[in-house]
């Protein structure tokens, strides 16, 4: 039985979301030795167009792809940004790249469509894009020679690093996924903005989790954050690590960005929300983990909307990279901030925000945690970003959650089903 995520979606409905064996047999063992049959051949003629064409598509100056990333690079207000967004086609990616191009900027995405999640929300976040103007290039950011062609045909000022491997289960059955998503691809990336003439200013996301379990709360900039406690994590704390060494010795402008639980429409169908909303609707029970101390752990949630603020805001205050041709002409900004609500919400209430949205009830499983209860609470201090950035979140949960179960029910067609018990 398939999930819903991989279910092909409703969407008519709605205005927001708008495809020889011809060697001679007669001839002599010598001669066939010397020469390749007609098949070989053939063949060999197949691949040497194919490579042609991919070559022409990438290096082309007249090529379709190229007309679409000059175009979808238009920036349309004065003073405004041209940003390359990686993760364009996932879950704050769209968000952000529409959010840029609406208000005029120049906007270009890549994505390579992995299957961590399935492949059709992603092609339909990519439909919404181009609805709003947005190109995305698919291809993966390990290839040099993909971003060697994007920075030749767009000077871009900025570029919105998103892309990544997430999840930290996954890890457990694929590490190599999060080195090369989270590491190897950002030092592919880092080595194309130092070289590129100008430099762009880099923001990019890292993650709340690299505070791991063991830290006092609430969570801030200032704290250590060594050892982390997933590969995930490391992986994140790495780039953080990486991202510092290319501002110093190359003058990049960078910032990071530790996120924590996002959530909204079009988000990913891994969350423990949105499987949550599955539960309910198919009246499967909700496994609550809670501390040996009986205490029910606390998250922070933070709505999209608040998320891309907090993304753009950066983009706009990230000040200018410094170097030239990979060599640092003077000092350019470091900057790492968290981006939460400063409000964590236990796991119970948000279910029960859930099932008052969807007028339903669900049955609940209550597990208590492994370890000793010292990652109940994931509390951040949002202080700096507030300070710096302007950074506001503006959305609660209720309203949030809200938003997220009307998108459910549209995208996945789910009816819903009325209880008089709530």
């Amino acid at each position: 039985m398939p999930t819903l995520e991989d279910q092909e979606p409703l969407l008519l409905s709605s205005p927001s979301c708008i495809i020889l064996r011809s060697s001679n047999p007669i001839m002599i063992p010598a001669f066939r030795r010397r020469f390749p049959s007609t098949t070989t051949v053939f063949i060999w003629a197949l691949l040497l167009l194919a490579f042609t064409a991919s070559y022409i598509i990438l290096v082309d100056p007249g090529s379709s792809v190229e007309k679409n990333v000059r175009l979808s690079a238009h920036v349309t207000r004065a003073n405004g940004l041209s940003v390359l967004v990686t993760g364009a086609a996932g879950f704050i990616g769209s968000h952000v790249a529409i959010a840029l191009k609406n208000r005029g900027d120049g906007v270009v995405g890549v994505d390579n469509f992995d299957n961590y999640y399935g492949r059709s929300l992603k092609e339909t976040r990519r439909d919404l894009l181009e609805l709003n103007g947005v190109y995305i290039v698919e291809g993966d950011i390990n290839d040099s020679r993909l971003l060697s062609m994007l920075f030749d045909t767009v000077e871009f000022t900025h570029v919105m690093h998103l892309a990544a491997q997430v999840g930290v289960q996954y890890a457990v059955e694929n590490p190599y996924a999060y080195v090369r998503s989270n590491v190897a691809s950002l030092v592919t990336l880092l080595e194309q903005c130092k070289s590129a003439h100008p430099q762009p200013a880099v923001v990019w996301a890292s993650s709340g989790s690299v505070y791991g379990v063991h830290n006092k709360v609430p969570y801030s900039e200032t704290d250590r954050v060594d050892p982390p406690d997933t590969i995930y994590a490391s992986t994140k704390r790495t780039g953080e690590e990486i991202t510092h060494t290319y501002n110093r010795l190359h003058g990049l402008s960078i910032t990071g960005l530790r996120f924590f639980t996002v959530y909204g429409p079009w988000g990913r169908p891994d969350m423990a929300y949105f499987s949550f909303v599955r539960n309910i609707l198919q009246g499967e029970p909700i496994t609550i983990y809670r501390a040996k101390n009986r205490v029910d752990p606390a998250r922070e949630f933070i709505y999209i909307d608040d998320i891309v603020k907090g993304c753009v805001a950066s983009l706009d205050t990230s000040g200018k990279s410094t170097g030239s041709g990979g060599l640092k002409n003077g000092s350019a900004p470091y900057r790492i901030f968290n981006l939460g609500n400063g409000s964590p919400v236990t796991v119970p209430a948000l279910v029960a925000i859930l099932e008052e949205n969807l007028k339903m009830r669900v049955e609940k499983d209550v597990v208590d945690m492994c370890g000793d209860g010292d990652d109940s609470f994931a509390y951040v201090n949002i202080s700096l970003a507030e300070r710096e950035l302007g950074y506001k979140p503006t959305t609660d949960l209720q309203t949030g959650l809200r938003e997220f179960v009307k998108w459910y029910l549209w995208y996945y067609g789910k009816p819903l089903v009325e209880d008089s018990n709530v």
